[in-house]
């Protein structure tokens, strides 16, 4: 496995980070274990959830043995993982997020002070840990001023909470407002923004990717394969191993010749589509570690081989030719 530095600190994580979002719905205890367990042994250090994770995204019954979903689940999972021991809690750069609706109640949900205290506090119980590696704000907050919500993360980071705060699903425009006003009152602020961005959605690349590299944020893409549309998608639907449906459906039928010829340049590279797709992001600007959700082992070892593809300048305008990116604004769309 290779590190990088988290944007601008001292903080080392994989170029890989392990997304927990299907733990619990889609992935059992068990397997979700050993999928911890072999990222683990395989360096990978970084490990991504969020308090709302948990409520279930497929038909009732799909995972055998549960009962029940809801927010907080994915949390338990991973606490009951590092309550095993082993240094395993020790050995994990731990994200988790704050924003989400935890229920219908007023106050559990967005960035007010008191939500940040109760959902840290909740976190930590459920995590069985007592600090968070990396708190992150899952969405932007337009109703609560930075000063509140800087005051109630420097408490947090006071009473040894949290170390590190980070966005997620900014605009350019947020993260400069929350990086003066974090400097206003001689605070760390953010050191991270983990974005949409893949090969197929690329509007990052216009305001967010140069903001995150002028305040020294670390980029984490989620949805790196694009809900699995970079994943071989076409090929599995001809081959009938695939039935796409819905959004995804939707978008590989208006895609669908851009997914083919990606698939055969894939072809030619001698490389899993997946594979290629990570190991892109692996060269963008300010880029930490994109999010792997794999809901088996078997989608966790074939995301690995990513980081050992080095993608030559040739194939890199090769895939913008296939997916074409954005300049920098205004010169994307002005002078």
């Amino acid at each position: 496995m290779k590190y990088t530095h988290l944007g601008r600190t001292g903080l080392s994580v994989s170029r890989l980070c392990l997304g927990t979002m299907n733990f619990g719905p889609l992935t059992d205890e068990p397997t979700a274990f050993a999928i911890m367990d072999r990222a683990q042994e395989t360096g990978v250090n970084f490990f991504d959830t969020a308090n709302v994770y948990g409520r279930r995204q497929s038909p009732p019954g799909q995972v055998a043995g549960q009962d029940e979903s809801h927010a907080g689940w994915t949390e338990e999972i991973v606490g009951r993982w590092f309550a095993q021991g082993g240094s395993r809690r020790e050995r994990t750069v731990l994200a988790t997020k704050v924003y989400g609706n935890m229920t219908d109640w007023p106050n559990d949900s967005r960035l007010s002070a008191l939500n940040i205290k109760r959902a840290c506090e909740a976190s930590l119980r459920r995590l069985q840990t007592d600090y968070i590696d990396l708190y992150q704000m899952h969405h932007i907050d337009r109703g609560t001023p930075w000063d509140e919500i800087w005051e109630a993360m420097e408490v947090l980071r006071h009473q040894g909470k949290i170390l590190y705060v980070g966005s997620s699903n900014f605009g350019g425009w947020h993260i400069a407002q929350a990086q003066e006003s974090a400097k206003a009152r001689n605070f760390l602020g953010l050191v991270s923004e983990q974005s949409l961005y893949n090969l197929i959605v690329r509007d990052v690349e216009r305001e967010v990717l140069p903001a995150a590299e002028f305040y020294g944020l670390g980029v984490i893409p989620w949805s790196p394969l694009q809900g699995g549309l970079l994943g071989g998608a076409a090929r599995k639907a001809r081959e009938g191993k695939r039935r796409a449906e819905g959004r995804s459906k939707e978008t590989l039928e208006a895609r669908r010749a851009q997914v083919e010829s990606y698939e055969d340049f894939c072809d030619e590279l001698g490389a899993e589509p997946p594979t290629v797709a990570l190991a892109w992001l692996l060269t963008r600007p300010a880029v930490a570690a994109p999010i792997i959700g794999p809901r088996t082992p078997e989608q966790f070892e074939s995301a690995l081989a990513a980081v050992d593809l080095d993608l030559d300048d040739k194939s890199l305008a090769r895939l913008d030719e296939i997916f074409p990116g954005y300049k920098t604004s205004p010169e994307d769309y002005a002078w």
